[in-house]
């Protein structure tokens, strides 16, 4: 099973979406985008990415 990491490599502000796009094996500006829509559209993506960023450990393996 694999386990979700934040990314020290590829990260604008925390790793969040780094971390995302190694886990799901997405390009991690798609998900960058994604988060900025579904901030506009709701403000939940602010949210989520706080949670992710409050949860998430860092990539150990780097």
């Amino acid at each position: 099973m694999k386990t979700f990491y934040r990314s020290t490599k590829d990260k604008w502000i925390s790793g969040v979406c780094g971390g995302l796009g190694e886990h799901f094996s997405q390009d991690p500006l798609l998900i960058r985008i994604l988060f900025i829509v579904l901030s506009l559209l709701s403000g939940i993506g602010i949210v989520l990415y706080l949670l992710l960023w409050i949860l998430a450990p860092v990539n150990p393996e780097t």
